[in-house]
């Protein structure tokens, strides 16, 4: 094979670098580091390297880099018992880097195919990323993780969530990035920038001025305590430990309300908060319900039932009578079950079976619970939260939104804020104010625009003693969901590639 002449060999490594850090760029949009602006300006460099190297490649570059920053957290659950386990973490973080990867590859790769020309490549790579976030989030159980348009969280467009939610907010993104290379004259681009900016301006201000609009008054107050005990995820199970963590649970409980807050009228605790299973709990429920002093508990509890277990939520009354439980439906793979576990024990291997007592088995259904004068409740265990489209929107819909977790296992820079920011976002698409209690943080009560309006951070103990934020009007989102921009995606998509294939046609034309 013969070399051209001039050819560079690190060329390649070096574009490829480059996207790298471009992905990389991108991620920084993401919470902890919230830079929207520098995620976008990644963007806009990005679309070029792939319209003008091999769209495939740049993207598994790019989006390795992406996930690499973003998912860095993957590797710290592996620490919790590091002389086990700490050999695993830097194959989890390159393997979720490298699923990020081939998302974005895919996407690029096959969006770039759409068009012909500069522009509609360009806009065909677009979709194809938007389409990659769209796939990401609904195949293979689903990780909507770090969207593209979860950059604006901390800015004004993302009010816009509540018509188009998360993903219509990439769409967005993804549009505001791509607008310099539409214009197929250099010289014109600027052009471009201008309306991409006066774009950008109208969104911020419709945001802005939904911010302002006030909510609608709750008619009867409902007021919370939300526990947050600070346990280790190295020492929650220790025997050592697991009892005094849950003396910790009680005394947060039967603390008195400070100066002027009035008692609570419902106290929640966080995910697997307690050191026994709901079928045999001993005296521990008595002493939950003599700690809250008449007022409901809402508690995570583990749950067996025959030789499966179940990570469940129970509403505790007087006397430590169970009122109500939900068993978590969406589990996360290979971290509460593993896939096809259940399927190995039908040909004997039954070390992967949840039926076997080997990991979590999901519950049988989603469902609202009804607290009588406290409100309908949509319960959220932990990663269910992150899924938009598994939240009742309508017919019927919940008066507010509850997640308890336990983000202990993900570190304490960027896994919980993160995940944080999905349970706001989901405040805001869905128009519901959000209770959440965790472990070792970030507790919060977030308001029906996705505020937060009192948080205990991470490694604090303590309690949030405060009324729920009013519930405001149904949202198109609610009514709607993220099907239209699946539609839509598809249309379009459509219309790039017949105008390609026609293009062809008539140049093939001319040319005979």
């Amino acid at each position: 094979m013969r070399v051209p002449a001039g050819y560079n060999p690190l060329w390649r490594p070096l574009v490829w670098g480059l996207a790298a850090v471009l992905g990389g760029g991108v991620a920084l949009g993401q919470a902890p580091f919230d830079l929207w602006w520098l995620a976008l300006i990644a963007l806009t460099f990005l679309i070029p390297l792939g319209l003008r190297t091999a769209p495939f490649k740049a993207g598994l570059a790019a989006g390795m880099g992406y996930g690499a920053v973003t998912m860095f957290w993957i590797v710290d659950p592996f620490f919790v018992e590091p002389e086990i386990y700490g050999w695993m973490a830097p194959f989890a973080l390159f393997f979720m880097a490298l699923g990020m990867g081939v998302f974005w590859a895919l996407g690029m790769g096959l969006g770039a195919k759409l068009g012909r020309g500069e522009p509609s490549r360009a806009l065909g790579l677009v979709l194809g990323l938007f389409a990659a976030d769209f796939a990401r989030s609904y195949l293979f159980t689903g990780f909507p993780w770090v969207l593209f348009g979860h950059i604006w969280l901390e800015t004004p467009v993302a009010q816009w969530a509540s018509v188009v939610g998360a993903l219509g907010l990439g769409l967005l993104t993804l549009g505001l990035a791509v607008a310099p290379w539409l214009v197929p004259v250099p010289g014109k681009r600027w052009l471009a920038d201008i309306v991409a900016a006066l774009v950008l301006g109208l969104v911020w201000w419709g945001g802005a001025a939904r911010l302002n609009d006030p909510l609608p008054a709750r008619d009867t107050p409902i007021n919370l305590r939300i526990l947050q005990p600070n346990a280790p995820q190295d020492l929650k199970w220790d025997p050592a430990y697991a009892e005094q963590f849950f003396f910790r649970h009680l005394d947060l409980t039967a603390k008195p309300p400070a100066e002027a807050k009035p008692a609570p009228d419902l106290i929640l605790w966080p995910e697997t908060a307690v050191p026994f299973l709901l079928n045999r709990p001993g005296a521990g429920l008595e002493m939950v319900a003599e700690a809250a002093q008449g007022t409901p508990v809402v508690l995570g509890i583990q749950r067996g039932e025959a030789l499966r277990y179940y990570n469940s939520l129970a509403v505790i009354g007087a006397g430590g009578a169970v009122r109500a439980t939900y068993d978590k439906v969406h589990l996360v793979p290979f971290g509460e079950y593993i896939p096809f576990g259940d399927a190995f024990a039908k040909i004997g291997i039954t070390a992967f079976a949840a039926q076997a007592g080997n990991g979590y088995s999901a519950g049988a259904t989603r469902k609202l619970l009804d607290l009588g004068p406290l409100g309908v409740v949509q319960p959220l265990i932990c990663y269910e939260a992150v899924f938009a489209h598994e939240i009742s929107g309508r017919d019927p819909r919940p008066d507010w939104l509850l997640q308890i977790t336990n983000d202990a296992w993900f570190g304490t820079f960027s896994g919980p804020y993160q995940h944080l920011a999905q349970a706001r976002f989901r405040a805001i698409e869905f128009g519901l104010p959000l209770a959440r209690s965790a472990n070792t943080g970030v507790s919060a009560l977030i308001d029906a625009r996705g505020r937060v309006i009192e948080s205990l951070d991470m490694g604090e103990e303590g309690v949030i003693d405060a009324p729920l934020p009013p519930t405001a009007p149904l949202t198109i989102y609610a009514k709607i969901g993220d099907y239209p921009l699946l539609e839509g995606l598809f249309a379009l998509a459509l219309v790039l590639f017949a105008t390609a294939r026609f293009a062809r046609v008539d140049r093939g034309r001319n040319q005979g």
